[in-house]
């Protein structure tokens, strides 16, 4: 079955999409693949077309690359997204303020990782 996007909502290919993400053809793929991110539609081709939303979730998921989220958080944090659009409850509330949390912890556990490094090349240009 041909998945079609909403008709007269603009769409965009997996090649822009991945420049505009900066996430790389095969990423996008795999996330198709395990249920990450769906793209919207698909042309007659079979070709995956993706609108602005999908986009700002993929921009989402990139942000949480970084901090080492697994996809299954990433995945859940993208359903607790759309809950809160849905229905703002006191418990979306309560995961959202873990998500919160987890990312404060890693991004100070990323930070201290970079000030070691940068004294490590300090000592390195002192050789």
């Amino acid at each position: 079955m041909v998945q079609r996007p909403v008709i007269n909502e603009v769409t965009f290919h997996i090649g822009a999409v991945a420049e505009r993400t900066a996430l790389s053809l095969r990423t996008l793929r795999h996330y198709d693949e395990v249920g990450l991110l769906t793209p919207s539609g698909r042309t007659e081709g079979g070709f995956r077309l993706y609108t602005e939303a999908d986009v700002q979730r993929l921009l989402l998921i990139r942000r949480m690359k970084p901090l080492g989220f697994s996809l299954e958080e990433m995945a859940d944090l993208l359903d607790l997204t759309d809950s809160l659009a849905q229905d703002d409850t006191p418990e979306a509330r309560a995961r959202l303020a873990a998500y919160v949390t987890s990312a404060q912890e890693r991004r100070a556990d990323l930070a201290r990782k970079l000030a070691m490094a940068d004294e490590f090349i300090d000592l390195l240009h002192r050789l």
